[in-house]
């Protein structure tokens, strides 16, 4: 559980309870009694195709730097998961898309994250890197530089997707990734 040490209501200390009607210990301030629910954060993000090739970037930031990525970061307050998608491709990869179906979630529960991944179509073929990313690059499946990718969740999500585009029908992927390495 992530530590918390005072109440962002009040200010007051906190402390590790379990409220009445809950089963969960949560940090409770013990002057204003309000509860702090924490819980996991969405990742959303995207797998930009342009004419069969996937827009990749190249981390400028930890964790990972200098590691390749689809577009994806954390969702805002005040928008919708494929809004956060299409944003994090423009702030990440400079590319506009066209989001469509949510393809993969990966759960990443040991690090309190849930990753969401939409199918998406670049609407042109302009694209450069954005201030997180150090490069960007249209890559087809056998350029993929899978030793290099950043994220499992990217790795698990790009496979399902290669393997679906090679029968010709997209569904939609769901996996829990355990603690490892590599994240």
């Amino acid at each position: 559980m992530t530590a918390m040490n005072y109440c962002n209501q009040c200010g007051a200390p906190v402390s590790l309870l379990v409220p009445a009607g809950d089963s969960v210990l949560r940090h409770v301030c013990q002057s204003c009694d309000t509860v702090h629910y924490l819980n996991p954060k969405l990742v959303v993000g995207c797998i930009p195709e342009w004419e069969g090739r996937i827009l990749l970037c190249r981390r400028a930031i930890e964790p990972r730097y200098g590691r390749w990525t689809l577009p994806a970061g954390f969702m805002e307050n005040g928008e919708t998961t494929s809004q956060g998608a299409a944003r994090e491709t423009l702030e990440e990869a400079c590319a506009r898309v066209e989001i469509g179906e949510l393809f993969s979630l990966v759960n990443v529960s040991h690090i309190d994250q849930v990753h969401l991944f939409y199918r998406g179509k670049m609407l042109d073929n302009e694209f450069s890197p954005g201030i997180e990313s150090l490069e960007t690059a249209l890559f087809s499946e056998a350029d993929i530089p899978w030793q290099e990718l950043a994220f499992r969740s990217v790795t698990l999500c790009l496979q399902a997707y290669f393997r679906d585009r090679a029968i010709g029908h997209f569904g939609f992927h769901e996996e829990n990734l355990l603690p490892q390495a590599g994240y």
